[in-house]
């Protein structure tokens, strides 16, 4: 469906294309008022034939993504969780952190809903099953083992302390233990506990015991929900022109965690929940064996032959009405309920300090797309500055940028901030989104080079302001040290605007500088370590910056190159004796 102007503003898919048509256009057609307003701005409408349901499928998601239609749903800016991957071909395999999700032979287990959940997830392991935490590259150049192996938490497999076949059988229970098996693998650790004994190993045995009596202890906090498989779980709450969907991961009969998911949708809403899994499915998220739905949505067969492909094996999307399962999925639908709660609350909240923050402010507009810059840079060298924008509250990465600064060599930040803002306000009138706040890092000084770049410009509808952060005060002959409040400079007006400390505008104010701080410090980092990089491996005759980049992640740092011998520099590819000679040479004159 088109507007006027050509813009796509919805995309779906009928087996019946005539009928669906007629429910949106007929005399009995849709009569809520979504539904109208959609209507009202449609002027056309193209389709496409396909062979199969399942082609249907490909190419709905296909231009969903590529048009970004108003009224379909939207994961553009939802991050994909974290798994676990354990890669059974290697010789001595590991687990590793990772986002995607493919189809390489490997075993995934998740998804965790960050990098520090399946961190604690692996920290558990370990003490349980001895898997290597490093590349065997890494750890092969030590002189001994790591002081994991110290602490039982690792085999030692770099170093020959055990054999393929024994870390094999370790690497497999951990897989169990991921899995939720946890049955199977008290099962099959017992069977090795007897057999042990029954050999008088003893020791061995007791190993085994111990082993078994962590994993019970372990397992003991995880709520067990069906008797066994890996199901998702999705329920759904309707609050007016928006759905919301909870996801609920079972792994192994366990509930392991969930998601939620907000849309502005207005259409049906079993059409959504499909076009929801559509989408989420096909990034590269882990695929179960069994999705179960609240409702029934249109034509599932083709989707379960879609996942069932690209996970390798069936995959049933079913509608349960009675039994554990039809509870799990009410217990989905409540979360989605509580979620709903609960951002509702959190947007109230968010709609309160922004507006109490226009009022204190005395600001124009409401600040719903606040822009923070700053710069950094140290003695003038390596100049950078950061922009980050927020939108209602809310961090909007996709908007950040980074500038290097080019036209001041000295320490001026004045000079710096002015270069930033001119390079970014140059195209301001073309902008589909514009600020509503624009306001520095810094006092009275940095104000003004804002406030003279967009009169320059001629711009005149963003607020404009200059947050100062507090100082260390300390009167002469005491020693008492206080620090001052952190206080809001506007255009115009001579004394600042010092707001309650701990209030709600304010720290948003404050979290939005630091965030504009932290990613030029982090930015300015880079630059400066790049350029030291550079500027080392220009020293060396033969040596350039990639060829040195090499030799510094070959060996780890520069303290590993300065411990290497000439015959390992001389191993590297594309080095000589000579050059390695030359090499050594830099590395340790005085």
């Amino acid at each position: 469906m088109q507007s006027a102007e050509g813009r796509v503003l919805y995309v779906g898919k009928a087996k019946n294309l005539r009928a669906r048509i007629r429910a949106y256009f007929g005399p009995s057609r849709d009569s809520r008022y979504q539904i109208k307003f959609l209507m009202a701005r449609v002027a056309d409408i193209a389709y496409l034939v396909t062979d199969t349901e399942k082609e249907a499928l490909i190419l709905e998601n296909t231009l969903i993504k590529k048009h970004r239609p108003r009224y379909n749903i939207n994961l553009r800016d939802d991050k994909t969780y974290f798994s676990l991957r354990l890669d059974p071909t290697e010789e001595f395999p590991r687990l590793t952190i990772i986002r995607k999700v493919t189809r390489d032979g490997a075993r995934y287990f998740g998804p965790y809903s960050s990098a520090s959940a399946a961190r604690d997830v692996l920290k558990q392991l370990y003490r349980l099953f001895p898997l290597r935490h490093y590349p065997m590259e890494t750890c092969q150049r030590r002189g001994r083992p790591c002081l994991f192996y110290q602490l039982r938490q690792c085999s030692a497999p770099c170093h020959g302390l055990i054999s393929r076949e024994d870390y094999a059988i370790i690497a497999e229970g951990a897989a169990l233990f991921l899995e939720g098996k946890n049955r199977d693998l008290i099962k099959a650790l017992t069977n090795k506990m007897s057999a042990a004994a029954g050999q008088e190993k003893y020791e061995q045995a007791a190993h085994y015991r111990d082993l078994i009596r962590s994993i019970e202890i372990t397992v003991e906090k995880q709520k067990m929900v069906t008797e066994k498989g890996d199901f998702d779980v999705l329920g759904h709450f309707r609050f007016g022109q928006h759905l919301a969907i909870a996801l609920l991961f079972i792994r192994g009969g366990s509930l392991t965690g969930g998601r939620n998911f907000f849309f502005s949708w207005e259409m049906d809403d079993a059409e959504g929940i499909s076009s929801f899994l559509n989408e989420y499915y096909s990034r590269d998220e882990y695929i179960p064996t069994e999705i179960l739905l609240p409702i029934s949505i249109n034509e599932p067969q083709a989707l379960e032959e879609l996942l069932s492909e690209k996970r390798g094996k069936k995959v049933s999307i079913t509608v349960p009405r009675r039994g554990t399962k039809a509870e799990l999925v009410q217990l989905a639908a409540k979360n989605a309920e509580k979620a709903t709660d609960e951002n509702q609350r959190k947007r109230d909240g968010i709609e309160s300090t922004l507006r109490e923050l226009q009022q204190q402010l005395h600001l124009s507009n409401l600040p719903r797309r606040i822009e923070c810059y700053d710069i950094s840079n140290f003695q003038g060298k390596h100049a950078v500055g950061s922009r980050v924008v927020f939108q209602d509250g809310a961090a909007c990465k996709k908007d950040y940028r980074r500038y290097r600064i080019k036209g001041v060599t000295q320490t001026d930040d004045y000079g710096m901030m002015h270069e930033v803002l001119s390079r970014r306000f140059a195209d301001f009138r073309t902008e589909d989104t514009p600020p509503d706040l624009i306001f520095v890092d810094g006092g009275p000084g940095q104000l003004n080079v804002l406030v003279r770049v967009l009169k320059d410009l001629g711009i005149t509808a963003p607020d404009a302001a200059s947050l100062a952060k507090s100082r260390v005060e300390s009167e002469s002959g005491s020693s008492d040290i206080q620090r001052s409040n952190e206080r809001v400079f506007l255009p115009g007006r001579k004394n600042p605007v010092v707001m309650r400390q701990n209030s709600a505008p304010l720290l948003l104010l404050a979290r939005i500088r630091d965030e504009a701080h932290r990613f030029a410090v982090e930015y300015h980092k880079k630059v400066r370590s790049r350029e030291t990089i550079r500027s080392s491996s220009t020293r060396i005759p033969g040596i350039g910056a990639k060829r040195w980049k090499k030799l510094l992640l070959h060996f780890g740092s520069l303290k590993g190159m300065q411990k290497a011998s000439i015959k390992d520099l001389a191993e590297m590819p594309g080095i000589s004796d000579k050059m390695a000679t030359t090499i050594r040479e830099h590395l340790h004159r005085k």
